[in-house]
């Protein structure tokens, strides 16, 4: 798998959950009854995505950038005799 850089850039607009999230006993399954989990608006840049908070009267908190680290290693490393463990699946 090799992680891209297609959506780098964009700001994403996400809600504080407002309601605790709950698992249903008889599937399992993961549930909220906050429906704003389920938006995320995204912007191109960060000013667009602050003025959209400030005009709709949003509290937001913007996070701090930060420098992406890349583990620069190649393919056949998954197959080398000097792994510290074993390949497995």
């Amino acid at each position: 798998m090799q992680s891209g850089r297609g959506k780098v850039g964009r700001w994403v607009l996400v809600w504080d959950e407002e309601a605790p999230r709950a698992v249903e006993p008889l599937m399992g399954y993961t549930s909220s009854a906050d429906m704003k989990q389920e938006v995320r608006l995204t912007f191109a840049t960060r000013e667009e995505a602050v003025a959209y908070a400030e005009r709709n009267g949003i509290a937001y908190e913007v996070d701090a950038d930060h420098e992406r680290t890349r583990r620069l290693i190649s393919y056949s490393d998954n197959f080398a005799t000097s792994r510290r463990f074993p390949w497995t699946h």
